[in-house]
């Protein structure tokens, strides 16, 4: 099977080199090698954001990824895409013509209009989404920057395609409220790499006599970083070590770490607050398994891949109760759910868990069962692979009904 993968804004590149690549990337370079490693070729379809790179980059055995002209030959904010997706849907026509995949499956809403255009009915397309724009208009009012047409675009993709694959249960209760077909909705979640992600391995080392919380996020308000510093001034004996952001040498700079800094200080915390920076991928898992809890407590998520990682870990999480997150942390099991934006609930949380080395393990030791049994990207490439092949089947039949 020939497969494309679109994503328009986020190249599996990033994930080479030990950048810090966002959950898209992760994704889709996860995705593209875990289904390529079950005998299928995947051409990954992305902008060309760097005039240096070459148009066709071998990404591993059966990946290709192909870039795109479409705009300046460097990054823009996603935000700012919409007025290159004319280019970049005629730059999939050409590539189809000339290596017609059997199946497309596209990432993000701006890649599943430009899939559609480009296939014209010709081609199965699935949807995965992401990030829904109703949910953040709903969580960021007006400050939400998402282009204005992007409600009516992912409804009109939610329409057309041939399948949505969504990454959380509470994913197709937001799809289902805008309409969506539920017959033509599966959710197959986001994966871990469990073979970088154990227990096992190096760890950093922390200093004796406190509990390590960590926090692997980017640096945006909705994250909820603050809410996590606010917490710390009610856990006298543990330090919170954030990682994210961008490099180390420019916090200073950074408004969200200026702000961190500053609730530090209010509330009486700032020498038990680190502020790492960007950390190289290959370094998070030792990272992470210095922790003795990880906090990720966003105001909303539509799915989160650094507590499958900790999980993976073997350690604890403490996680808002929303979207994706409700799914992967089992309250009480693997570790416990919070409400959103509460940094008393998220103290109380870690403090008992910060009480109870026991139980501290019992969590961890459920949370990397969990992340095997459920979470491999191998199952979920195998799943994904069983709707591409239902996908095609069906648009084949359509196609015989109209012949």
């Amino acid at each position: 099977m020939r497969i494309a993968l679109v994503s328009e804004h986020a190249s599996p590149l990033a994930v080479l080199g030990g950048e810090d690549a966002g959950g898209q990337n992760v994704h889709v370079a996860a995705l593209a090698t875990s289904l390529a490693g079950l005998g299928t070729e995947v051409d990954v379809y992305t902008r060309r954001e760097d005039r240096s790179l070459s148009s066709s980059v071998r990404f591993a055995p059966g990946v290709t990824v192909h870039h795109l002209r479409a705009g300046p030959p460097e990054p823009v904010p996603k935000d700012a895409l919409v007025p290159y997706l004319p280019a970049l849907t005629r730059g999939l026509e050409e590539a189809w013509r000339r290596r017609r995949p059997d199946v497309v499956h596209a990432h993000f809403w701006m890649s599943g209009i430009c899939a559609l255009n480009a296939a014209r009915c010709a081609l199965p397309v699935l949807q995965t989404y992401h990030a829904l724009g109703t949910v953040k208009r709903r969580h960021q009012g007006d400050a939400d920057t998402s282009p204005p047409c992007r409600l009516a675009a992912e409804r009109r993709i939610a329409d057309e395609a041939s399948h949505v694959i969504a990454t959380s249960s509470d994913e197709v209760f937001e799809l289902r409220r805008m309409g969506a077909d539920g017959a033509r909705i599966s959710v197959l979640p986001c994966g871990v790499d469990l073979a970088r992600f154990t227990p096992d391995g190096p760890a950093e080392e922390a200093p004796a006599g406190r509990l390590r919380i960590v926090c692997v996020s980017r640096f945006v308000e909705r994250k909820g970083l603050d809410d996590v510093v606010r917490a710390l001034a009610q856990l006298p004996d543990c330090e919170l070590v954030i990682a994210g952001g961008p490099p180390a040498a420019a916090l200073d700079a950074d408004p969200v770490a200026r702000q961190l800094r500053q609730v530090a200080a209010a509330v009486g915390v700032a020498d038990r607050l680190q502020l790492r920076g960007s950390v190289a991928r290959d370094d998070v898992p030792a990272l992470l398994r210095s922790a003795d809890v990880v906090c990720c407590t966003p105001w909303y998520e539509p799915f989160g891949i650094v507590p499958l990682e900790a999980m993976a870990c073997g350690v604890p999480v403490v996680a808002s109760a929303v979207g994706g997150l409700i799914d992967t942390v089992v309250h009480g099991v693997t570790g416990f759910h919070v409400p959103p934006r509460q940094p008393d609930a998220i103290a109380a949380a870690v403090g008992a868990l910060a009480a109870d080395p026991a139980l501290r393990a019992e969590l961890g030791a459920a949370g990397r069962q969990r992340a095997e049994t459920r979470y491999g990207w191998v199952r979920i490439a195998r799943g994904t692979l069983d709707t591409y092949r239902l996908s095609m089947l069906a648009a084949a039949g359509t196609a015989e009904a109209y012949a």
